[in-house]
């Protein structure tokens, strides 16, 4: 996909509009008709130069763009991925958890100097995240986080629950690959975008101006947002790349059409009783189902220090991992 396709047509239609707005305001005798067409040309310039600029800067970025010849052998770069943590069951304690998970995995790519572009957010409360989307780029982080996609489970007493009654709640992990732009083409005519102003991080300017880019593309309706950088054209192409790394993971894995077909697939239906991973407060301990093993120290896990159990994810075969037999922690 070629973003600024989608952008030359853009300013050709808001050109053709700003020559009738012009010849509009030169044939005016009302005096308030001719106001409307002064601001309507005002508008359409003001628009034309944000568009000009937006195509100026995608050739700019295009320029730069990382042309490594050794990732094009392959159509997954092992050294990025996206990392998307949503809230289950179990309300607010399901966010104040996807909180926890995403905090949990940041912990870990700054012990291991990973770099994590936050591309979008969506929170729930003090503390209490619905979904974040996040870019992860680093050594073999792919290959490395990969298997942390599924439902984890947490039992614990909340805050709030005065009787000490443990509650279990879940949350979502998924963990897509980023693919290049040669792997995957999409048709210009089959992509959407929405612009709003960003709710995150980012200065002034990203309350205040349409940054944030909504892509949706329409054959399978699939839809990704990113509000991370301050350019409207950075965050179109980030979530052009998103859409690409979605599109991709469907259809390696023969889905029929649409992102809940991709995400039931990854991370169930984030029931309770779907599960890769239990984070027991009470026990102290992590277990995670395919594994059948158990980790005590909880807190140290939760603050990233889970080298271990990605390791002895490792030597867990694709395909076999609930084909297990023997008892399992609860």
């Amino acid at each position: 996909m070629e973003p600024t396709s989608y952008l030359e047509q853009e300013l050709a239609t808001l050109q053709s509009l700003l020559k009738e707005a012009t010849q509009l305001l030169a044939e005016a005798t009302d005096p308030d008709l001719k106001k409307l067409a002064q601001e309507e040309v005002s508008s359409l310039q003001e628009k034309i130069k944000g568009v000009q600029a937006s195509v100026e800067e995608f050739h700019s970025l295009a320029t730069h763009s990382d042309k490594d010849p050794k990732k094009q052998d392959s159509p997954v770069n092992p050294d990025l991925a996206i990392l998307e943590v949503r809230a289950g069951a179990g309300g607010d304690e399901a966010g104040l958890f996807a909180a926890e998970l995403y905090r949990m995995y940041t912990r870990l790519g700054q012990n291991k100097g990973w770099k994590i572009s936050e591309l979008s957010r969506h929170d729930g409360g003090i503390g209490n995240i619905k979904e974040v989307t996040a870019e992860i780029k680093g050594p073999g982080v792919y290959t490395l986080l990969q298997k942390e996609t599924g439902t984890h489970r947490v039992q614990r007493v909340p805050t709030t629950e005065s009787s000490g009654r443990v509650h279990t709640s879940t949350a979502t992990v998924a963990v897509l690959p980023i693919v290049t732009a040669v792997s995957l083409e999409i048709k210009p005519e089959d992509i959407k975008f929405d612009f709003f102003r960003a709710s995150g991080h980012g200065g002034q300017n990203v309350n205040k101006v349409e940054t944030a880019v909504r892509a949706t593309h329409l054959p399978t309706e699939i839809t990704v947002e990113c509000q991370e950088e301050r350019s409207q054209a950075q965050n179109r192409e980030r979530a052009v790349g998103l859409l690409r790394s979605r599109l991709y993971q469907m259809l390696t894995e023969q889905q029929k059409s649409k992102v809940d077909d991709l995400r039931a697939q990854q991370v169930g239906t984030a029931e309770r009783s779907e599960k890769i991973r239990t984070y027991n407060f009470p026990q102290n301990r992590v277990t995670d189902h395919r594994l059948k093993q158990s980790w005590g120290q909880l807190e140290r896990i939760l603050d990233g220090e889970m080298e271990e159990i990605i390791e002895a994810l490792k030597t867990v075969d694709e395909g076999s991992d609930n084909d297990k037999s023997g008892p399992e922690p609860q």
